[in-house]
């Protein structure tokens, strides 16, 4: 899959450089003007990475990286701030609000898009990876084949596809909205409840007897693949 990259600043020229060198690095690119502009964004579709500016109409950059820590379904989500305030005490209550790492304008392109791809390696390593591996559970991503302990699983197109949504984000909490929109797209209509039907499936097929649930029912929130 390829990774998503959520760019955030209410400068054009800003966002149209971000947009010519992420694609061209081989990434998706959404957008987002404002800050609240940036939380209903990650609400409807959770990006795999945000890169975030300080200085933002409606909500700063500083407080929408704080609100994404405090949601369960984003405390995970890789940000890179991107922005004109370099003293130390700027950069020090950047990353005090949780973000990954703090880049100052002006800014190299080449040199950011090098931190995204370090940021994504060191905190989702299966963007680069040929297999994904959770617990004891094993995913070939060439061969498209799942095994638990062993145990070949054998699932259909959509099933495999959330799954490895999910393990590509171990921990993290998705909601169904989020997981239609990852695994059946944005451009069409399917039920939220038929996320239901296909997690009932992929327990009934990956739990074998004796086998702990991987897949957590978060109430109220969506579902993770967490052991705990």
């Amino acid at each position: 899959m390829t990774p998503r990259i959520l760019v955030v600043d209410d400068e054009a020229p800003i966002v149209a450089l971000l947009r010519y060198n992420l694609k061209k690095a081989g990434f998706d690119v959404d957008e987002a003007m404002d800050g609240q502009e940036a939380l209903t964004l990650c609400a409807e579709r959770a990006p795999d990475l945000m890169v975030l500016d300080w200085m933002l109409p409606s909500v700063s950059g500083v407080e929408v990286c704080r609100r994404l820590r405090r949601a369960p379904e984003h405390r995970n989500l890789p940000i890179i701030m991107l922005t004109a305030r370099g003293e130390e005490g700027d950069r020090v209550r950047g990353l005090d609000a949780g973000a990954d790492d703090y880049v100052t304008k002006p800014f190299s392109p080449s040199e950011l898009v090098a931190r995204i791809r370090a940021v994504l390696r060191r905190i989702r390593p299966a963007l680069s990876a040929d297999a994904l591996d959770y617990a004891d559970l094993h995913m070939d991503l060439a061969a498209y084949r799942v095994t638990r302990n062993g145990r070949p699983i054998q699932l259909g197109p959509r099933e495999y596809t959330l799954l490895r949504h999910l393990m590509e984000h171990p921990g993290r909490v998705f909601s169904r909205e989020q997981l239609l929109n990852a695994v059946w797209g944005q451009d069409i209509f399917v039920e939220p409840r038929t996320v239901d039907v296909h997690i009932r499936r992929l327990r009934k097929v990956l739990n074998g007897v004796g086998e702990i649930d991987l897949i957590r029912t978060v109430r109220l929130a969506g579902y993770a693949l967490d052991t705990e």
